[in-house]
Formats: structure tokens, sequence, C-alpha cells
């Protein structure tokens, strides 16, 4: 029988009224977003149910949304009965892992994620940047293009066999989505971002956040995590934590993470949170699996029941 993993989405993932019918129907839910309220000192239930857009889009309120989102869907399918083998996220989506996997509970979790967001966004404001999408070229090529470019760009995401986003200084990022046009790929996209995120114009967000971590209590998961940062599961919470400090300028290897999760047993890739984005990476990226999204309660019991 194959190994299923639970995967938690990442920044980009947000939308206005997420989460908001589970809210209305749930006193549970409304307790939790109260708690979430008073540990990031602002109101993100109203951010995340009525917006508007660009302010959700601010990374100080895009984070904790959709941690809050996931973390909330996990727990409904978990109390259903479902039981993942490993957990994985999408940058963001790692810390919702991490508390789904048991290694930090949900107010420590919250508190980092905040924190992450405070610490990126006023990164981006010093450091400007941006990112792009480049389709249908080799991650190697990306790489040796954005070494030889003057200034700061750097291979960010890779997140399927096509898909690959560079994040730097707005004219390296720029001068290298010229060149890797050059080279064959079939389209160079503008990222819709407010910065140039997983790249060392991310300091000094890292220190800032080891400190944040170093008083939170880290416990072993219930199942291995796969991190961004390696591709390879781990169960070591030291080790864990570190990588969370070095995620914020490396790059998230997810299409490597889905490659180590198939040739190690899972064949069945579950997302929960808002959107569906990994469901439909990994469809980019895996030929022979089930592939499953839940965001409702609707979706979570067709969900399990596919996993009988």
């Amino acid at each position: 029988m194959g190994k299923i993993v639970a995967m938690f989405p990442g920044q980009g993932s947000q939308y206005v009224g997420m989460a908001k019918g589970l809210y209305e129907a749930d006193d549970t839910v409304r307790r939790r977003y109260r708690e979430a309220n008073e540990i990031l000192g602002f109101d993100i239930a109203s951010a995340s149910f009525d917006g508007p857009a660009e302010l959700l889009t601010e990374t100080k309120y895009t984070q904790p949304a959709i941690f809050i989102h996931s973390a909330i869907i996990y727990d409904r399918a978990a109390e259903a009965g479902f039981s993942p083998d490993y957990y994985a996220g999408h940058s963001l989506g790692e810390y919702t892992a991490l508390y789904a996997a048991g290694v930090l509970n949900f107010a420590d979790a919250l508190t980092a994620v905040g924190k992450r967001a405070e610490f990126m966004q006023a990164a981006c404001t010093a450091n400007p940047g941006t990112m792009a999408a480049v389709l249908n070229l080799d991650f190697d090529v990306v790489r040796e293009v954005c070494a030889g470019v003057d200034g700061v760009v750097e291979p960010a995401n890779h997140n399927s066999p096509s898909q690959i986003a560079i994040s730097g200084a707005n004219d390296a990022v720029a001068t290298a989505s010229r060149i890797l046009k050059e080279k064959g790929a079939r389209r160079v996209l503008p990222l819709p971002v407010g910065g140039a995120f997983h790249s060392p114009l991310m300091e000094p967000a890292p220190q800032q956040l080891s400190e944040v971590l170093d008083g939170l209590t880290f416990a072993a998961p219930r199942v291995p995590i796969v991190p961004n940062v390696t591709a390879e599961a781990s169960a070591d919470p030291a080790r864990l934590k570190e990588l969370l400090v070095r995620q914020i300028t490396a790059p998230v290897l997810w299409y490597p993470s889905l490659t180590w999760l198939s040739e190690h047993g899972v064949d069945t890739y579950v997302e929960l949170g808002p959107k569906q984005v990994l469901a439909g990476l990994a469809k980019k990226s895996i030929t022979d699996g089930k592939i499953i999204g839940m965001e409702t309660d609707e979706q979570i019991a067709s969900g399990l029941a596919q996993l009988t």
C-alpha cells in the first residue's frame, strides 16, 4: 500500500473570503480566529474574509491568513481520520506542516509566522526586488544564467519540471529574464510579489527569525517532514528549526521534494488549504499518483473516501 503526504500552500494562495464559510458555520473556527487575532494583535479574520485584496496581498496579512486557513482545514481532516505518512509545505506552508506534525503548537507556529512576515516585509522595504516565473527551461540553465548576471538574482522556487521562479534586484531580474528567453524559455513572466523572496535580499530576516524561534519549543514530529531547503525528510526538531532560518534566503526545492516523496513510496498527494496551487503543481510533476485537494468540509469527506 502506498504512502500519503499532506501538503500545505504558501504565499500566493490567498483570496478574499477564504475560510469565511467555515467561520460562519462553526464556533470552533470562530474561537480559532479570535485566538489568532489576540496572538497577532490585529484582525486577521476581517482581512481574510473582507479584504480588500490589496490588504490581503501584503505579506503581514497574507502569511498568517494562509497559515490559519490551512491549519483549520488540517484539523478538520485529522478529526475525520486523516493520517498522512509525511508532511511538506511550500515556503510559508512549511510552518503549517510543522504545526500539523506536532512540532509547534498553534500559538507558537502563528507567532513565528507573524514575525516571519514582519521581518520579510521590512526586508522588502529595505532591499527592493522582484520575482519572475520561467517556463519550460532546465533548472541548471536557469542557475547558470543567474550566476552570470551582475547584481542579485537567483533561482528561488523549483516548483515543477516546467516552472522555476527567479528572485532578486529589479534590474538583475530584468536582465536574467531577457537572457533566459534567449536561452529558450517559453515565457518569462513577472510575478505580482512585494519583494525578492528566497534571495539574499531577504537579509537580515533570517537572524531576526532565528532569535524568535529560539524562544519556542520544537517537539519531534509525529511523522517526518520534507523541508524546502533539503528536499529530504527529517524528524529532527533542531534540524527542522535550523532549516526554517535558512529557508528565507534559500530556494524552495518543491519539485525535488515531490520527487523524493515519490521515490520513497508516496503515491497520494493531499493539499490542505486555499486554492489548490500545490495540487496543480503535483499534476505537472507526478506521473502516477493520486492528487487530492481539501479546502471545504465536502472536499475533506470526498477526499477521505478516496483514501479508503
